[in-house]
């Protein structure tokens, strides 16, 4: 048993990515039942929404579960970046017959705000994480006040240092292998973005407090060096997208079954912030961080029609396919057997 084991309140050394747009609250329950942390993202749910799927949680398991929010700063709406940007996805419009005027500028995910903690005094979950630094001292006070342990990813040993110093309970050291979005926050300097083996003991140096490691890891080899190295645990998204509790759509599944999912890149096209996914067509024609992408998470509104008429004939050229640089482990089964081998020593 880790000291991060206890300081969770878990059986097994596996945590479970918060993925949004992929899963909601069966996944958590599933993987916490089995003795891990599952988590519940909540970046693109309403405070009703999330109500919701905590009911849900707090009527089928007893266990912890992390629930999960990003916390960036909502931009400004830039509307000579949003037109160039619509101007660089012209000829996708006109292939599907979408009228770009018609489409509604805004928001695809939220930051935690006081209307999210309001939900979360109610349930008072036992683990909050965060993605992109830490909310304002306020709300974070909020979350501490019903004991709630605070997780946050850090992609350099700076953000680590940051965290700890802010108070986190333990740090995720996110490689960048990862799928999903880069959490940095201290630069958006994606040179220095390294590995997790190479990120984990560095971070496990220089702070206090517990290390889950992040990006890459695919099986129980994979966690059991994780731990080798210092970690307290494993965190694991792609590795679950495929288990029949996740809501992954019928084209990112085919997709993260096929040779596609070999090749991964980090991409701004579909929110303005670096995420990777399996490259598609979109990312080799338009390229896979382009300038004109607006801010996150703006960037997202605009490809929104082209996906939906993909995606309504069977492509995912235009959808954001996420996966990590490993998804060798990502296998069709049920997320508690798949939590019980990934902690096969």
């Amino acid at each position: 048993m880790t000291r991060l084991q206890t300081l969770l309140g878990i059986d097994l050394p596996i945590l479970q990515a918060p993925m949004a747009g992929v899963q909601g609250s069966a996944l958590a329950i599933a993987v916490s039942n089995a003795g891990g942390l599952g988590a519940l993202p909540c970046a693109m749910s309403t405070p009703e929404m999330i109500r919701t799927e905590l009911e849900k949680i707090r009527a089928a398991t007893s266990r912890p579960v992390n629930v999960n929010f990003f916390c960036h700063a909502p931009p400004v709406v830039d509307a000579a970046r949003e037109a160039a940007w619509r101007r660089t996805l012209g000829s996708y419009y006109d292939e599907f017959g979408i009228d770009p005027a018609t489409i509604p500028a805004g928001p695809g995910r939220a930051p935690f705000s006081s209307e999210a903690a309001d939900v979360l005094e109610v349930f008072k979950p036992p683990v909050v994480s965060f993605h992109f630094g830490l909310p304002a001292p306020d709300l974070l006070a909020r979350v501490r006040a019903w004991g709630a342990k605070v997780l946050s990813s850090a992609t350099t040993v700076e953000e680590a240092r940051w965290l700890e110093a802010h108070g986190v309970d333990a740090v995720i050291a996110q490689g960048v292998e990862a799928g999903g979005h880069r959490g940095m926050f201290l630069s958006d300097d994606l040179t220095t973005q390294i590995g997790t083996f190479a990120l984990l003991p560095q971070i496990v140096k220089a702070v206090k407090v517990p290390v889950i490691a992040a990006g890459g890891i695919a099986d129980a080899e994979g966690v059991a060096a994780a731990l080798a190295l210092g970690a307290g645990a494993a965190q694991l998204g792609t590795a679950f997208l495929l288990c029949p509790e996740a809501t992954t759509s019928a084209v990112h599944r085919a997709a993260l079954k096929s040779e596609a999912v070999r090749h991964t890149a980090l991409t701004n096209l579909f929110t303005g912030r670096p995420a990777r996914g399996i490259v598609n067509r979109l990312i080799r024609e338009v390229g896979p961080m382009n300038p004109a992408a607006p801010a996150f998470p703006l960037a997202t509104a605009a490809i929104t029609p082209i996906r939906a008429k993909a995606e309504a004939i069977g492509s995912g050229d235009f959808s954001p396919l996420w996966s990590g640089q490993n998804a060798t482990g990502c296998r069709e089964m049920p997320a508690a057997e798949l939590v019980w081998r990934l902690a096969e020593r």
